[in-house]
C-alpha cells in the first residue's frame, strides 16, 4: 500500500485521525477535484455501491442530521451515518484507489479507477478513548 496521509484535527482519537488517504488517492481526488473544487465524502452502507466511499460534489449532497464528519482528506469532508459509525467507531478508514469503475453517481465513476475503503481497527489504548455517543433522540434521553 502507498504512503498514507492525513489531515486537519478533525475526528482524531488518541492523537489518530478517524480517516486517512494513500498518496495514491490522494492525487485522484486532485484530479477530480480539478473538475468539481468542492467534494465531499460519504461512507457507502452497502447495496448497490458495497462499501465504497462515495464521492459527490459538495453543493449536490445534502448531509444528513445522522450523518458523523469522520474527518477531511485531501480537504474534502469525509461522513459516515450514524448507525454505520456505530458498527464502525473501532475502525480507522483509509481511503485508497485501485482499478475499476466507481459507483453509478459517484464522482470517481468514468474514470478506470475508483476509491476503495480499507480499514484498521484502532489499538486497545485507541479504542478505550473512543467517545460514547447516543444517537437517539433527545427527547427520548
Amino acid at each position: 500500500m502507498s504512503a498514507l496521509a492525513a489531515e486537519g484535527e478533525a475526528g482524531q482519537i488518541d492523537g489518530q485521525p478517524r480517516v486517512l488517504a494513500t498518496e495514491a488517492a490522494l492525487a485522484f481526488l486532485k484530479e477530480i477535484q480539478a473538475d468539481y473544487p468542492q467534494v465531499l465524502f460519504h461512507q457507502s452502507g452497502g447495496c448497490c455501491d458495497g462499501s465504497s466511499p462515495m464521492c459527490y460534489p459538495a453543493d449536490d449532497y445534502i448531509v444528513g442530521d445522522q450523518d458523523v464528519k469522520l474527518g477531511e482528506i485531501g480537504g474534502a469532508p469525509v461522513y459516515i451515518s450514524a448507525s454505520q459509525f456505530d458498527v464502525w467507531k473501532h475502525t480507522q478508514l483509509i481511503i485508497d484507489v485501485v482499478p475499476g469503475r466507481g459507483g453509478m453517481f459517484s464522482l470517481d465513476n468514468g474514470r478506470e479507477r475508483r476509491f476503495l475503503t480499507r480499514s484498521r481497527l484502532f489499538s486497545g489504548g485507541e479504542a478505550c478513548a473512543l467517545p460514547l455517543r447516543d444517537h437517539r433522540p433527545a427527547a427520548t434521553r
